[in-house]
């Protein structure tokens, strides 16, 4: 592995970051607007939250599975082609295979499987790109790259809400799954051309002998699986504040459409989507940069307070202005949390274990799905004890979930 980063050139914002567009683009649409319209068309209308939510959840659990090991495989491995080139195109290639399956799907277990084998396929391509942080960018600079990342991400939002939820509200699902396909091409290629690896050559563990001893023979199981105290704490904080950004955003459909009593709820959804992904397209690179020089752990601890303030002005919301308004609050919180969490998260582990680790972050992300697809079980229990009930009962646990998981954050090390 690298011993020296080297200095980021203006083009390595761009193909570093990509692929993250691509990725974006994909999920923001798979999870609010595309796996609930293929849902409520397999399943009875009264089974449609449990449904929704069992599908995220066996999807994502997967994910947290297979993102991990496939980073660990290629942190100590190379190929000609590089260390994580050859996974990117090829989980890339297979996610084409299974999103044409899911579109086609004729039922429940067919759509069920094409996204699980989804879910395989993308996080083989994704443990080992998101490893390129560690290991390619200085930590002073890791805040403005991440800026971009969500740059990228939520341009890859904004134009999914817009483009996917159109598309969605026009019943045109295979014109939505092709837009999907079409972006996972041109920026796969994009970061397999121009990312610059570098081959891991065992130089780092030569220079740095007690940090393999004491990692492979003394070390406790935790501690290799998690690294420190301040990753693991940096973990739970993270798992918390995710499951409040699903547990708000995954129903939003269902909540326009069953509140709000809106007739072309996916339209809507996208529109509202887009907006949110505005707010935080406005504010990650600010909050990036200026985690770089003042710290991250104030930023995460503001961003947490403001995204309770927002889970309850959705919990009080009845009408479209209101739920804006709410949105903004949440997706400036998101912006802020999404830009400095990340390069928090790689501070505190060593470049020559990214994929590893960094997969391992994803028992967060992927976790905080599983936790939230169970809000589709909550959805259904409340709103059958009353109508629309269960819409406080999930924006009320999505604020508790944003105040402990604000409160662990305070435990953390600050490494700026």
């Amino acid at each position: 592995m690298m011993t020296s980063f080297h200095p980021l050139r203006a083009r390595d914002y761009f193909t570093l970051n990509a692929y993250w567009f691509a990725l974006s683009f994909l999920w923001n649409a798979m999870a609010p607007l595309l796996l609930p319209t293929l849902v409520a068309r397999a399943v009875p209308e009264l089974q449609k939250g449990s449904a929704l939510g069992a599908l995220s959840a066996l999807g994502l659990i997967i994910a947290t599975i297979v993102q991990p090991v496939a980073g660990a495989w290629t942190d100590a491995r190379t190929t000609r082609w590089g260390k994580r080139r050859p996974y990117i195109v090829g989980g890339t290639l297979f996610d084409v295979v299974f999103l044409l399956a899911m579109v086609f799907a004729g039922d429940y277990l067919v759509l069920l499987v094409a996204y699980a084998l989804l879910q395989i396929s993308s996080n083989i391509a994704h443990g080992p790109y998101q490893a390129y942080l560690p290991e390619l960018v200085p930590a002073s600079q890791r805040g403005k790259v991440t800026g971009v990342k969500l740059v990228f991400e939520m341009v890859g939002a904004i134009a999914t809400a817009l483009a996917v939820g159109n598309l969605v509200g026009q019943g045109q699902m295979f014109a939505a799954f092709l837009a999907i396909i079409f972006f996972l091409l041109v920026t796969m290629a994009i970061t397999a051309f121009g990312v610059d690896e570098r081959p891991f050559d065992g130089a780092a563990m030569a220079e740095h002998p007690e940090r393999s001893t004491a990692e492979s023979k003394d070390a406790s199981p935790l501690r290799l699986l998690f690294h420190s105290r301040d990753f693991f704490l940096w973990l739970v904080s993270r798992l918390l504040i995710l499951t409040a950004v699903n547990l708000i955003r995954n129903y939003l459909l269902y909540f326009l459409g069953d509140v709000l009593q809106i007739q072309n709820a996916a339209a809507e959804a996208g529109n509202l989507l887009a907006i949110l992904g505005i707010a935080v397209a406005v504010i990650v690179y600010p909050a990036g940069a200026l985690s770089d020089r003042w710290g991250r752990k104030p930023l995460i601890v503001g961003s947490g307070i403001l995204g309770a303030v927002g889970a309850l002005a959705m919990l009080l919301a009845t009408t479209l202005p209101q739920v804006l308004v709410a949105g903004t609050i949440v997706g400036v919180s998101i912006g802020i949390f999404l830009s400095v969490n990340w390069a928090w998260g790689a501070d505190l582990i060593p470049a020559n274990a990214g994929g590893r680790l960094l997969g391992i972050s994803n028992i967060a992300t992927a976790g905080a799905g599983v936790l939230a697809g169970a809000g589709g079980g909550m959805l259904d229990f409340f709103n059958a004890q009353s109508p629309n009930l269960g819409y406080p009962a999930l924006y009320l646990t999505a604020a508790l979930c944003y105040a402990a998981g604000t409160i662990i954050v305070l435990g953390v090390r600050d490494q700026k």
